[in-house]
């Protein structure tokens, strides 16, 4: 039963997926010294997240709405490098998750609209 319920969200999540991969997120639009500037702001910021997750997708969509160059950690194989830092530093394993990392301090936010929230602030 267990083994189904994981096929069938894995398979819902992957239909998540593709419809939000037919129907991109626009763009904003910055110069190129903009971009620049937020290429250079986001380069200590890593998104851990599962593909399927419908919540990891909405925080995809977010990132990608604002053009914002930010490494994807892929956290859903169990005993992966990712997943296994992500359990190790905050204790459980939960995504979306995003490492913001500012010289020795690392912050990890958990929660899509808290996730959304903090890019809006910084990059919008």
């Amino acid at each position: 039963m267990k083994l189904l319920l994981k096929g069938l969200r894995n398979g819902l999540g992957a239909i998540i997926a593709f419809i939000s991969w037919l129907i991109p997120a626009g763009k904003i639009k910055r110069t190129s010294a903009q971009q620049k500037k937020a290429d250079e702001q986001t380069t200590n910021i890593e998104l851990y997240q599962f593909f399927g997750c419908p919540f990891c997708i909405k925080t995809r969509r977010m990132i990608r709405r604002l053009n914002l160059n930010i490494v994807m950690r892929n956290a859903q194989t169990i005993g992966s490098e990712f997943r296994d830092e992500m359990q190790r530093e905050t204790g459980k394993v939960q995504v979306p998750c995003l490492k913001i990392t500012k010289g020795d301090e690392v912050q990890w936010m958990f929660e899509s609209n808290d996730i959304s929230t903090y890019l809006n602030k910084h990059f919008s």
